[in-house]
Order: structure tokens, then C-alpha cells, then sequence
């Protein structure tokens, strides 16, 4: 890179030096050809500068290649606010763009700078990219397919190919891979394959993708005859042994037609088939990111099904962010994928070419598709899975840790993902894999509880088809012995410890049986052996017993939580940590959760004696002490479910729940919560106090636990039997159930999985992993919770921090202390100040005292002051800091004082308002009716406000570009920033219209916006001035709707009239009614040669041009001297051919071609007020 070195020392050139130097270091791929120089030979001889303006005119940046002026790319110019003449710049600019003249710069931007250096710093590249537009969503996609030709994928530029466009297979390259797969069979097993590939019985989506999936990892099964014998065969679609046997396909622009003509970003094809689509988003555009990739997935999932069949992995990315997922996925569960080689030290912010590289590697595609995708069956529904980066490694490395201890030790180690993480799939993958990397061994899951028995069964058994093999459950030790002596090989058994008793005689002495254990740092782990005290028997430790009965197995630990550092006796089984996926990583990852904790102890006003009891019991728990000692001091603890379940303990504690959940956290989500009881007896106190003071809420709460024989009559009414629990359960689960609190004693505390429960009581006395297993409840990812809530009822504080000890040292610093009196509180606070700062010399006082109209003069009044034009750094400041106040707020609000709250609720509604009007969001269409239901669901959820809030009181229509009386009512706005802002908007939304369907009315329209906006913004119109100015540009636009029904022609006839009469004197050389006749004549030829992406496919372009020269030439267009004029016809054709193939399926996206009375937004009152008809 070339600098003047001078231009340090001045404002303006010192920061168009900086600015050169960053993007140099940025290392875009666009750039990577090109040079980048700043002021480029002023001091030397001037080869890139116009001569005789002003001793030289220089431009401050280009982007060319030096040595040449036949690939110039792009000039940028700066000036500050206090020095700049747009003309004079203007004509600078156009010497180096002007195609006739001696430099033709394909690209330019004028960079204004800012007040302060500061505001340049933050948004002059990002001006720079969107306004020069030369680092686009094409742009990207180049990239990626460079990546992806450098990992050894052969590129393939779609309408290049002949093919049939309503198959989504690449037909030659998948026949051609099955011919050579499967080169011992003949042509009739082929063809059975490819039958079977292209025809699936009646189903949906996922059943289908199923069936796929299963012929893509391990065949397909076909009946094929030979002289009349019948034979079977399996036909392969890929050759996973030998990686380059396959082909590797990259390729963009593929367009499939089903339901609607679609067109993916970019595919990869693996052996032919569509394993992999990416969908791509801009970069350099502020208004588009994944969220809106995902929505474009999902609605290609309804146009095009098929395409997604033979689908493996979904990508979304926009550069800054790269996420994975599969058809099933929510996007909140689309994950990104941070490293390439499993190592977890810089995953905190992942760049694209990471993610790229990190999962599509050509022989780690092979191993993701094969070993780590499967269907989970959830009774009627299926869910795809991909396995996470954490989990992919992880497994590996436990695969390879297996295959070592089973030739040495037998210790395969521990496996420590932090609960939440996905640790039971990470055990169903590595159960898979480990079937082909020993030679098909016998497996045995031992848990310490039946409901985790149960629960982890249950997940191997949704997934039995990937594992292809069903599990077992061993009932007895004598059960467990028959199991294991029935079989040489193979076999997934669950079974529990309890079911291991002393025995002279080994289940089994086979060396090829694998034992999972899960929670592998349990007590009950011991290896040595104790002695009664009382009765001298000797006690033989579980884990020593467990050995002694399959003394040649290898063993494995799987646990949730770390080992402890006393506990010896899990090392001395199983080994060291072969893979620790900690707490800080699994939350930056958006695996999980933080989880907060809240006190509430002194509510219960417990006297000295039940804390002094509640401290004993953590000793003992603490010290790990024998059964015996346990057993003693519960005798003398006796006292304890007295204390705790007294009426007036029991009456305290459930009238702070009700207060705090009604007030803070039943509009939380989905308003589930989780009481935990010190026993069954108080749980059932707890639930009859709930009844007797909510005697509606039958529905809402329920006991969640085992039955005894010893349950009163009334007790088991309630509790129910175990098909009463799994009912119970699948309730909890369900979002849209009426159940919302559950109480539990025991079960549900580990294993027991419920995304969007958010909170948890406890009052219960809980230490170690049981407690760290317990509060993990809460840690789940679901849409946009921040976090779960842990409020204490029985001092668990000191238990919290001593478990944390066992935590990797990130964990201890980060989740240490998660108290939000010491956490969210203070935070909440700073954010706080930080808001009322950003909006000084704003008074909204009324908000929080006033009237519902003072409230809603108060919020309109804010997000006029907050969008005004030179409040842009502000405004962006105050979007992030908003959301954090939320965020805050929504783990602390039983801690912050009313007023804080409903100020705190003004934010967030302003906040809301404002990323609606700057069109950051959504991206829906804007609506009066909807704005003003958005905020009066905020305050009521927020602070608890009935009242009816009614934005812009001043505007009584809907908005409408093309209603008289809301164009009259802007006019008249008091807050003529919203007033510019809304103009602004409704106008760029039309524009898009055109900019589908118009190449003319497109230009037209957006070079007028661009400029009225751009005086604006330089400060040389006033609010009123602009606002006139758009006003006149909405009343163009609407006249522009009449002019087609004047000349008698459709919307599309009419994009073609103004493409043909765009030069100006055009008319001078045809009568209107010729020019009519061709515009017709025009239309309907393209109509009956339309041809699918004729407008991509070079041979199809070339017929398509020769067509329209054809018929223009017979009428003689253009006249003589304006042959550019049938280049703007060209580009019309191209556009209407591309607009017209989507037409039919675009009104989810609220676009059509058809520009009649159906298009354009017309106000149309409806029974619950007004809302925008298209």
C-alpha cells in the first residue's frame, strides 16, 4: 500500500490515511487482486490524477491495480461536515468515472466525516461498502466458492448446464458416481437405486429426508434379476473409505421448479446429490443478516420440498456470522462451528472462512454425514440433529482414547461436557461410531437412578434406527448375565448399579464390551472397601464391584459436571478428562444459558434453629459420609421437616412465589417454572396452599413424583401412577400447554429437558454435582432467553460457590458469583444511566406519572428525538444499550423499585419503535395498527399496564403512500423526524417494488430519494424541506400507478413503454401510439419464448437478445445515434424474466409483478382498526 506520509498531520487527510491503512489490514477477498493507495502519486509524478484542476486533482483512495488504467475499481472521497462543496466534489468524481475518459473507475463514494473522528472511525467502511456497493451478496458468494475450489470441490456455474429443471438431482454426476460406486453390479440394480432415490412413498418432508438420510450412510437395498434368479444388493452412494472416489460439486445459480421457480445461493453436491445449501446474505447491507437467510430457508422448504429431501446440512451466513442446522432446526439451534482442528482456545469470535473450512473439508463432510446426523423419533415427530463442533471432536477423540484403553488399562477416560450441552447425543454418536472402530462390541450403559435409566434409554431408543440395533434393559444381575453371554458381539444394554451385587462368579470375561457410565463422578464410584463400625461387615465399594464383575471391559465416563478434586476413586476407573467442554464455552457458543441466582431466604423469617439445622445438613452432604453416619444424623435432623413444613414457613414461602412469579416471571417466555420441595410431604403442602389462595390454577400446577404404597388416599389423586407422569411431562414440555409450574421433590432434576422453563424455586437443601445437575434445569437454549433463574429459599448460596471450585478457571471467574443483586442489578443500573444520558434534554417524565395519552405523547416524542439526523451515533448507541436494560432487567425486575421498571418499560418501547421505523428488525411491512399493538402487549407484560397506548395520535389513517388524507396528516406532524423516517421508509418499500419489476421507474425513483436524502443529511434541508420533497417524490409515485391505465397498458407493459421511451427525445421520432404498439408486441413475444433462466444461461441470452433486436430492428428502434437505448431494453427483458419465474409464490414477502390496484399499499379499514392491504 501506498501512502503520503503527510496527511498524518491534518484532520481530514489524517483520517482518510487511517481509514486506508484499516481496510488494507482488513484482507477483504474481493480486494485481495487489487491495490489499495492513498493519494496515490501526489508527490511523484501524478499517473492516476486529472490535470489542470487546482495543481492536480488527487483522489484520496483507489482500489486499482497499479501500472495500468484498464482495471480500475473503486474511488473514495472524504470531506468533513464543515468543508465540502457537492458540486465541485461531484464533478471531481465524475472525471474519473467517465467511460470515455482516461481512468473509467467502475465504482465511487463520497465518505462524509463526522463531528469527531470517532464517528468516522465507526461508520465511514461500512458507508463505504453499501454505498459503492462493490462488496455485495455476489461478492460473498464468490468468495465462498473460492474457498470451496481450494478445499478440492470442482465449481459448477449453474445455467451453464443442461439439465431438468424441475429435478433437484445433478443427474450425470450422480449416475455416473453409482456406475462407478458400485461397479460389480449391473445396469438393472442401478436403476433400481435410482427409482428408489427419485420416488418416496406419501409422507412428509422429514419422513422422507429420513428415508435418505438412511440410504446415504449405508445404502440402498435393491432386487435385481440375472438369467431369472433373483439376487439382492445393496447400491452405495458415496465411498467413505476413499474420499477422492466421490465427486466433490460446488455450484451457485441452480434453479429448481416446484410449487415456484427457486434459485439457492449456493449448493454443494455430493456424488450428485444436494447434500448442502447455503444461503447467503450481504455483508455490506446493514438490513439483512441470517434471520432473514433462515426465513428464506424456511420458505424455500414450502416451494421447493424436494429439493430438501436428499438435504443433509442448512448453512446460513453473512460473513460476520456462519451458522449450521438441519431442516428441523429452529434458528436458535442453528450452531456455528468455531474450530478446525478441535481446539477450543480462540473459538470466542470465529470468522467465516473457520466455519467454512472447519465442517467441509471433503473427508470431515464425509465423517459429519455418516457418523454425526441422525433422527431423533419424538412419538409422531421426527428431529434431524447435527452434532455440534464440541461434540464432532469431542466423540473422536473419546473413539480413539477407547481404542488405546482397550489394548492397555481398559480406562478410556472421562468426558466432561457442561450440562445442557448435549451430552446424551454426544453419547448416542459415540455409541455409533464406536460400533465400526472396534469391530461391533458389546456396550453397557450403567447409570446410578432409574429416572436417568429411563431418561437416557429413552433417547437411544428414539434413535435406534441410526444406531441400527435396539437398546435393552437388563431387569436383574441375572437378566444383565443372560444379555451379556447371548452374544458374542453387539448390543446396547442399560442397566442400573444396584443391579451389580457381590458375586464370586463375572458376568462376563469378554474383553469387547464397552461400559458407558453416565454421571461418572458420583459417590458410589468408591473402589475401596469399608468397614461397618457397628457390625464389622467389610463393604466392598460399587466400583470395585462393577470391575469384578466384568473385569476385562473398558470403561468410559460421561459426566455433566467436573470431577471433584478429592475424588480419587472416578480417576482410578476411569482416567483422565479426554475432552472438557466447560460452562464459558458452551455459553458463548449459545449451547446453553447463564444461569443467575436470586435470594429470597429472609422472606421466610427462619428462626435459628431451622438455619442452624439447614447448615448441618450441608455439613453432612459436604463431608460425603458413610450411610450409616447419614442415617444417624437424619434421626437427629428429625426436627428439620417440622421446621420446613410448619403452616406458617409453608404460608410465607408460597405467598413470596405467587409474588414473584405473577409479578416477574409468569410473562417470562413461556411462563414455566419449577418448584423444588425438601420432601414429598411439604411438596404436597405446598401444592394444597397454592390451590387454597389459586383455586383456578388446577391446570397450571402439579406434583411431579413417585407414588408409595404408603400415600394417603388423597396424596395418589394427585401424584397419579407413572402413565399419569409421562402425561405430566409431555405437558411441561408443550409451550402451549396450560401447565406451568411443576413441583418436584426429586425427578426432573437431572436428564429432564425442558428448553423454555426459565425459573426455579428451591427449598430444598442441595450441594455438589446433585445441586450443579438440579439448577442446570434452567440453562437451556430457547429463542431469545437470557438466562434461568435460581431463587433460593433455603441458602444454597455458600453450596454454589463451593461446587464452582471443581469449575475449569474461566468458569470460576465468569459463573463464580451469578447473584444478581451483585450481577444483573448493578448492571441494570449503569445501563440505565447510560439510556437517561443518551436521551438528555428529552423530558419524559410523564411516562412514568402521567395519563395513557401523556405515555403515548411521551414515547412518539422520544423516538422523534432519538432518529433525528444528527443524533446517529446516539441513536445507534441507545439500540444496544437498550437491549442489554432488557436483558438486565429481565433477570433482576423483582429487585428494581416500580419506577425503575416503567422507566426501564419507556426504553424498550422506544427502542422497539425505533428498530421498526429504521427498518432494523423484522423487516415486516410497517403498520399503525401493529405498532400500537406491539407496545400495549410490552407494557402490559412490563409493568403491568391495562391501559391503551396510541402512537402518533396525530395520524388517524394508516400508513399509505397513496391515501390524500395520510399524506395531508404528515404534513402536518409534530414530529416532522418520524414524519422524514416514515416518508422515508414507506418510499423505500415502493422503491423496492420497482427495483423487481421497473428498471426505469427503479433509476428514477431511487436517484431522487438518494438525493433528497443526502441533502438532508449534509444539512442543507430543513425537517419541513424535506418532508415537502418527499411528499412530491409519494406523489409521483402514485401518479406513476395512473400512467399505465392512461396509455391502456398492464404493469408489466408498462415497465417495457418506459424502458423504451427512457431517452428523452425519443418521442420525437414516434408517434405514442407506434411506440404502444411495440411495447405490446414486446410483452408478448417475451411471454411466448420464455425459456427457465434464460436470463443466466448464455445460450438462452443470446436467443433472447436476438428476438427483441429482431422485432425492434423491424420497427426501426432505436433512431439513429441512441443505440444505448436497447441496452435499457435489454436489461428490462432480463429483469422481467428473472421477477416473473417467483411471481406466483411472492406474497409472503408482500411483492408482486402485477402492479394493479393489488399492489400498491391502499388503506383499508378492517374490524380491528386499519392495516396495510398489498
Amino acid at each position: 500500500m501506498q501512502t503520503n506520509f503527510d496527511a498524518v498531520h491534518n484532520s481530514e487527510r489524517g483520517i482518510v490515511f487511517r481509514f486506508g491503512i484499516y481496510l488494507d489490514k482488513l484482507k477483504l477477498p474481493v480486494l485481495h487482486e487489487y491495490d489499495i493507495d492513498v493519494e496515490y502519486d501526489r508527490n511523484i509524478d501524478c499517473k492516476k490524477c486529472v490535470p489542470g484542476w487546482e495543481n492536480g486533482c488527487y483522489p484520496d483512495i483507489i482500489i486499482h491495480k497499479r501500472g495500468t488504467n484498464t482495471d480500475n475499481l473503486l474511488i473514495l472521497e472524504f470531506k468533513t461536515w464543515w468543508n465540502r462543496n457537492q458540486d465541485k466534489d461531484k464533478m471531481k468524481i465524475q472525471r474519473f468515472l467517465d467511460k470515455s475518459g482516461e481512468y473509467c473507475y467502475r465504482y465511487d463514494a463520497t465518505i462524509l466525516i463526522g463531528k469527531t473522528c470517532e464517528e468516522c472511525d465507526v461508520n465511514c467502511l461500512k458507508g463505504a461498502l453499501s454505498m459503492s456497493g462493490f462488496y455485495t451478496e455476489a461478492n460473498y458468494e464468490n468468495s465462498i466458492i473460492e474457498l470451496f475450489r481450494d478445499m478440492g470441490y470442482r465449481y459448477v456455474y449453474a445455467p451453464d448446464i443442461d439439465r431438468d429443471f424441475y429435478s433437484p438431482l445433478y443427474e450425470t454426476e450422480l449416475i455416473e458416481a453409482l456406475y462407478r460406486l458400485n461397479s460389480n453390479l449391473p445396469e438393472d440394480a442401478i436403476k433400481e437405486a435410482m427409482f428408489k432415490l427419485k420416488h418416496y412413498e406419501n409422507g412428509e418432508l422429514v419422513q422422507k429426508n429420513s428415508v435418505f438420510m438412511d440410504y446415504l450412510q449405508h445404502g440402498i437395498e435393491v432386487r435385481y434379476f440375472v438369467k431369472g434368479k433373483e439376487h439382492y444388493a445393496i447400491v452405495y452412494l458415496v465411498d467413505y473409505e476413499n474420499p477422492d472416489n466421490n465427486s466433490f460439486v460446488v455450484a451457485n445459480q441452480w434453479t429448481f421448479i416446484e410449487n415456484s421457480n427457486k434459485r439457492s445461493d449456493i449448493i454443494l453436491f455430493l456424488n450428485g446429490l444436494p447434500v448442502v445449501i447455503i444461503e447467503l446474505k450481504s455483508p455490506s447491507r446493514e438490513e439483512t443478516d441470517i434471520d432473514e437467510a433462515y426465513c428464506q430457508l424456511r420458505n424455500y422448504m414450502q416451494e421447493i420440498p424436494s429439493m430438501f429431501i436428499y438435504n443433509c446440512i442448512c448453512v446460513l451466513s453473512d460473513q460476520l456470522t456462519s451458522r449450521a442446522g438441519t431442516i428441523t432446526s429452529g434458528e436458535d439451534r442453528f450452531m456455528e462451528w468455531k474450530t478446525k482442528d478441535g481446539n477450543y482456545e480462540n473459538t470466542k469470535h470465529a470468522q467465516f472462512d473457520t466455519f467454512f473450512e472447519g465442517m467441509f473439508q471433503r473427508e470431515r463432510l464425509l465423517d459429519i454425514i455418516k457418523n454425526f446426523i441422525c433422527f431423533s423419533n419424538e412419538g409422531l415427530k421426527q428431529f434431524k440433529i447435527l452434532a455440534g463442533y464440541h461434540q464432532y471432536f469431542a466423540v473422536n477423540k473419546a473413539i480413539e482414547s477407547t481404542k488405546h484403553a482397550t489394548v492397555t488399562d481398559g480406562k478410556g477416560g472421562v468426558f466432561w461436557h457442561t450440562q445442557g450441552s448435549g451430552k446424551s447425543l454426544s453419547m448416542v454418536f459415540y455409541a455409533h461410531l464406536l460400533q465400526e472402530a472396534l469391530d461391533s462390541p458389546t456396550i453397557v450403559v450403567l447409570t446410578d437412578r432409574n429416572d436417568l435409566d429411563n431418561q437416557l434409554y429413552g433417547q437411544f431408543a428414539k434413535c435406534k434406527d441410526f444406531l441400527r440395533q435396539e437398546p435393552m434393559h437388563a431387569e436383574s444381575r441375572a437378566h444383565l448375565k443372560a444379555l451379556l453371554d447371548g452374544r458374542q458381539a453387539n448390543g446396547i444394554i442399560f442397566t442400573t448399579m444396584q443391579k451389580f451385587e457381590e458375586s464370586e462368579e463375572a458376568l462376563s470375561e469378554r474383553r469387547n464390551i464397552i461400559v458407558m457410565a453416565d454421571e461418572a463422578h458420583r459417590g458410589q464410584y468408591g473402589l475401596n472397601e469399608s468397614i461397618n463400625k457397628v457390625t464389622g461387615e467389610i463393604k466392598i465399594g460399587t466400583a470395585r464391584i462393577i470391575r469384578n464383575s466384568l473385569p476385562n471391559a473398558t470403561y468410559i465416563g460421561f459426566t455433566g459436571t467436573p470431577i471433584s478434586m478429592r475424588d480419587r476413586s472416578t480417576r482410578e476407573v476411569f482416567g483422565d478428562y479426554i475432552d472438557v467442554y466447560d460452562m464459558t464455552q458452551a455459553v458463548e457458543d449459545g449451547a446453553t444459558r447463564p444461569v443467575f441466582y436470586e435470594s429470597r431466604v429472609i422472606k421466610l423469617k427462619l428462626d435459628e434453629t431451622t438455619l442452624r439445622l439447614i447448615d448441618t445438613e450441608y455439613d453432612i452432604m459436604a463431608n460425603n459420609a458413610d450411610p450409616e453416619v447419614i442415617e444417624k444424623s437424619k434421626r437427629e435432623l428429625g426436627k428439620m421437616e417440622e421446621l420446613l413444613g410448619n403452616e406458617s414457613t409453608i404460608d410465607s414461602l408460597v405467598n413470596d412465589i405467587l409474588d414473584h412469579y405473577e409479578n416477574y416471571r409468569e410473562g417470562m417466555l413461556t411462563g414455566k417454572a419449577m418448584i423444588v420441595a425438601y420432601s414429598r410431604t411439604i411438596a404436597m403442602k405446598i401444592y394444597h396452599r397454592i390451590m387454597e389462595l389459586r383455586p383456578e390454577w388446577t391446570e397450571k400446577v402439579a406434583v411431579v413424583m413417585t407414588e408409595s404404597n404408603k400415600d394417603e388416599e388423597a396424596w395418589r389423586k394427585i401424584i397419579g401412577n407413572k402413565h399419569r407422569r409421562d402425561e405430566l411431562a409431555k405437558a411441561f414440555k408443550d409451550n402451549d400447554s396450560p401447565l406451568k409450574i411443576a413441583i418436584v421433590v426429586d425427578m426432573w432434576l437431572t436428564g429432564f429437558d425442558v428448553p423454555s422453563l426459565a425459573t426455579m424455586y428451591v427449598y430444598k437443601p442441595m450441594q455438589g454435582h446433585n445441586l450443579m445437575q438440579a439448577i442446570a434445569r434452567v440453562n437451556r437454549v430457547f429463542k431469545d432467553k437470557e438466562g434461568g433463574l435460581i431463587v433460593d429459599y433455603i441458602g444454597i448460596a455458600t453450596a454454589l460457590k463451593a461446587a464452582m471450585n471443581d469449575y475449569t478457571s474461566r468458569d470460576k471467574k465468569n459463573y463464580g458469583d451469578t447473584d444478581v443483586a451483585k450481577v444483573a442489578y448493578p448492571k441494570f443500573l449503569e445501563i440505565l444511566s447510560i439510556c437517561r444520558d443518551l436521551f438528555h434534554g428529552y423530558d419524559y417524565s410523564k411516562f412514568i406519572v402521567g395519563s395513557d395519552l401523556d405515555r403515548s405523547k411521551a414515547i412518539s416524542g422520544a423516538v422523534n428525538f432519538i432518529v433525528a439526523v444528527d443524533k446517529e451515533i446516539e441513536r445507534e448507541s441507545f439500540l444496544k444499550e437498550a437491549l442489554m436494560l432488557r436483558q438486565a432487567l429481565s433477570l433482576c425486575s423483582s429487585l428494581v423499585e416500580k419506577q425503575l421498571r416503567i422507566e426501564a418499560a419507556f426504553f424498550e418501547s422506544v427502542r422497539v419503535l425505533v428498530m421498526r421505523l429504521m427498518n432494523k428488525g423484522d423487516g415486516k411491512k410497517i403498520s399503525l395498527h401493529e405498532m400500537n399493538e406491539r407496545i400495549n402487549e410490552l407494557l402490559k407484560q412490563s409493568i403491568k399496564s391495562d391501559g391503551v397506548i396510541n402512537l402518533f395520535s396525530d395520524i388517524s389513517q394508516e400508513f399509505s403512500l397513496f391515501d390524500p388524507k395520510f399524506l395531508l396528516e404528515i404534513a402536518k406532524m409534530k414530529g416532522k423526524n418520524i414524519a422524514v423516517e416514515l416518508l422515508k421508509k414507506l418510499i423505500a418499500e415502493q422503491v423496492q417494488v420497482y427495483r423487481r419489476t421497473n428498471v426505469v421507474k427503479s433509476e428514477k425513483f431511487s436517484e431522487i430519494i438518494q438525493s433528497v436524502m443526502n441533502r438532508y443529511l449534509n444539512g442543507m434541508l430543513t425537517n419541513e424541506q424535506v418532508i415537502e420533497e418527499l411528499l412530491n417524490l409519494a406523489k409521483q409515485i402514485a401518479a406513476a400507478k395512473e400512467e399505465g391505465q392512461q396509455l391502456g397498458l398492464t404493469a408489466d407493459e408498462l415497465a417495457f413503454y418506459d424502458a423504451l421511451t427512457k431517452p428523452q427525445a425519443i418521442k420525437d421520432f414516434y408517434e405514442n401510439e407506434e411506440l404502444i404498439a411495440i411495447t405490446k408486441e414486446l410483452a408478448d413475444t417475451l411471454r411466448k419464448n420464455k425459456t427457465v433462466d434464460w436470463q443466466k444461461r448464455d445460450s438462452a441470452r443470446a436467443k433472447m437478445r436476438m428476438l427483441i433486436k429482431k422485432l425492434l430492428k423491424r420497427h426501426k428502434y432505436p433512431p439513429e445515434g441512441m443505440d444505448d437505448a436497447v441496452q435499457t431494453v435489454m436489461t428490462q427483458c432480463e429483469l422481467w424474466t428473472d421477477t416473473n419465474d417467483m411471481r406466483e409464490n411472492e406474497d409472503d414477502k408482500g411483492y408482486r409483478v402485477d402492479m394493479s390496484d393489488k399492489l400498491l399499499m391502499v388503506a383499508k379499514k378492517q374490524e380491528n382498526g386499519y392495516g396495510i392491504k398489498i
